[in-house]
């Protein structure tokens, strides 16, 4: 790279119009440009190829890291939806126990009160039965006792004699 004198002869002029002056060649100003240029312009170039080399490896960087992070996530939904049967089949179960719990309570309750019933029967059947025995017996009494009324007496195509008809 240029040094700072070199850098400031760039702006002397080489001649002025007129008379040839010693060693009057005037200077390439775009050959000591490129000159100068040059080495920070290869620079420049080796780092565009340092920085593409390396967003190359960073986008393969990330899409393998997006494939990782796609199947973990397809790992993890995997898991998840196991473990919501596993804790859909563990609620059933729940549920149905406590329902064939209430189910047997009922039941327990309901064989209970039949056992009630069933007793209540058993214990008054027998003197309704002995009680509706003794009205049949008073009825068939009565009945041969009381000699049979006289059927109404109805006229021809009148029907069912009605209330005060003689």
């Amino acid at each position: 790279m240029a040094g700072f004198r070199d850098f400031l002869t760039r702006f002397r002029p080489a001649a002025s119009p007129g008379r040839a002056a010693p060693g009057g060649v005037p200077a390439d100003r775009s050959a000591e440009l490129r000159a100068e240029l040059a080495p920070p312009l290869a620079l420049l170039e080796q780092a565009e190829v340092e920085a593409r080399s390396i967003r190359e490896r960073a986008a393969d960087a990330a899409a393998s890291r997006r494939q990782e992070a796609g199947r973990q996530a397809e790992a993890i939904v995997a898991e998840a939806r196991e473990e919501a049967r596993r804790v859909r089949a563990r609620a059933a179960e729940q549920v149905l126990r406590a329902a064939e719990g209430e189910a047997a309570a009922l039941r327990a309750a309901a064989e209970r009160e039949a056992t009630a019933v069933r007793e209540r029967a058993r214990t008054r059947t027998s003197p309704l039965a002995d009680r509706v025995l003794a009205l049949v017996l008073e009825d068939l009494v009565a009945e041969k006792e009381t000699p049979p009324a006289p059927a109404p007496h109805t006229a021809p195509g009148r029907g069912r004699p009605r209330e005060g008809d003689p």
